[in-house]
């Protein structure tokens, strides 16, 4: 199962590229695709064992000498956030693709073909049971990210491609060389084997750390984050936001905190610290924004920092709150930015000053703006409200002060939403919005209904994401219990 979800992609990228379909059905084609690793991933939920640990593995030799006699395994296999991530990622991929398909992409073949390496190599990464083969996932990703920001990217799409590009490099570099030395060392890449025996190593720790927390992004190391979200395509953009960043999370989660459970308590207020400066930070910035994308940007970097504060938090509580949010957020950012485009498509930008009165006439388009806005404050009763409030008490574990400043983060978050909708949906109709203007149509819908049906799905069966990232032993309540998820 877990071979199928990675390779399907792999073989639908070669097969979309290299195929001379009509433009339809290249479209088609890749849709198709999408929608099986899609179905393929719900087959895999619903057989997935709770409390069972990691499931659907499959465990090779692959290189027999890696350097100083060590082997490189072929071990993949879901426990369950790999399980969730990977169900994130065939939902954010099949919904930027229809998304593509409504906004005409140019070079439809290799973009859409791009897209689907991306989602192999994402899949890769969120299943690899092994430190190199994790590496060549996470690496693997660049390569479509870096062509898909470049070519299809806005004005400024050069220099926010560069941007991305080196930050994560630098990031990516630091990881390669602490795989390198741990694996040597301990004369294996098996990711149960190195976390069976905890390392005490500060650097190595750092060097990890720091490439999650740049991909995250933990602040200060989002800088490229502003110009990567504006001037990539929306489809890119939102799964930048959607599913990549929450690579960054999972590394942590899975790589850097089980393989120096000590090390990361000692550092855990540098971690807490910068993300309680995240988090408000990305909030007070987003309020002030003049665009929808910048607002919906900065909410990510102040929800991502957010996510790192209940890692760091140290206890189950947290963590699971975390992963949680990783899901929610996960398909709420991907919401957000596709509607985003939707209003781009008919008005040609996204800056408040032009836009208001969207909810004029259109009553669908303004439902499921309000749909999605609702879910980012976290409303009470919502599947975020749920896990923003597990993070909090994961929090006040820790520090009263540190929950309380989360709390105030929290309470941003409602009031740029609230801003976010009310300048898009109401106010005057600005001079981009006319009463021509159309409402969504059915194939905008296709995109648009299933990610809120999942939200809804989320909010009415929370417990069916906990149960299964909890009995994963999230267990992060002291050093010695950090296990393996």
């Amino acid at each position: 199962m877990t071979t199928a979800l990675i390779f399907l992609p792999l073989a639908g990228c070669v097969v979309v590229g290299l195929l001379p379909l009509p433009r339809r059905g290249t479209e088609l084609l890749a849709l198709a695709v999408a929608l099986a690793e899609a179905v393929l991933g719900a087959i895999a939920l619903v057989g997935f064992d709770v409390g069972g640990g990691v499931q659907f593995a499959q465990n090779t030799r692959w290189i027999s000498d890696f350097g100083a006699g060590v082997p490189v395994r072929y071990h993949v296999g879901m426990g369950g956030l790999s399980l969730f991530m990977v169900l994130l990622t065939a939902v954010g991929i099949a919904a930027a693709i229809g998304a593509a398909m409504v906004a005409g992409r140019e070079r439809v073949r290799v973009y859409l073909a791009l897209m689907l390496l991306l989602e192999f190599a994402l899949v890769l990464l969120f299943t690899a049971q092994e430190l190199v083969l994790f590496y060549l996932g996470w690496e693997a990703m660049m390569i479509p990210l870096y062509v898909l920001m470049g070519t299809w990217g806005g004005e400024g799409r050069r220099r926010a491609t560069i941007q991305f590009v080196v930050y994560t490099m630098i990031g990516s570099l630091l990881m390669l060389v602490a795989i390198a030395v741990l694996g040597v060392s301990a004369h294996t890449f098996e990711l149960s084997a190195l976390t069976s025996h905890p390392h005490e190593s500060t650097w190595l720790f750092l060097a990890f750390a720091a490439a999650f927390c740049i991909k995250a992004p933990l602040f200060p190391l989002h800088g490229w984050l502003p110009s990567a979200y504006r001037e990539s395509t929306i489809e890119v953009t939102a799964l930048l936001s959607g599913v990549i960043s929450k690579a960054g999370a999972y590394g942590l989660i899975v790589f850097a905190v089980p393989l120096f459970p000590s090390v990361a308590h000692d550092w855990r207020w540098l971690f807490l610290g910068l993300g309680l400066a995240g988090l408000i930070y990305g909030a007070v910035v987003a309020f002030r924004q003049e665009d929808a994308r910048g607002v919906v940007a900065y909410s990510s970097l102040s929800q991502m920092n957010l996510i790192i504060i209940g890692i760091f938090a140290f206890n189950s509580n947290g963590v699971t709150g975390a992963i949680f949010q990783m899901v929610n957020h996960g398909v709420v950012s991907v919401a957000a930015f596709l509607l985003i485009g939707l209003v781009e498509l008919r008005a040609g930008t996204d800056r408040f000053r032009v836009l208001g009165g969207l909810a004029n006439g259109r009553p669908v388009l303004s439902t499921v703006f309000l749909i999605a806005a609702l879910w980012a404050l976290a409303v009470p009763g919502s599947s975020i409200f749920v896990s923003e409030l597990y993070i909090l008490i994961g929090a006040f574990q820790q520090q009263a002060v540190l929950g309380g400043v989360a709390a105030v983060g929290i309470v941003l978050a409602a009031m740029y939403m609230l801003r976010w909708y009310s300048a898009l949906a109401h106010e005057g109709d600005g001079e981009k919005v006319s009463p021509e203007t159309p409402d969504l149509r059915i194939g905008e819908l296709a995109i648009a209904v299933p990610l809120l049906l999942i939200l809804f799905a989320l909010t009415a069966y929370p417990w069916g994401v906990m149960q299964r990232v909890t009995t994963s032993q999230v267990a992060f309540d002291t050093p010695a219990k950090v296990q393996h998820l």
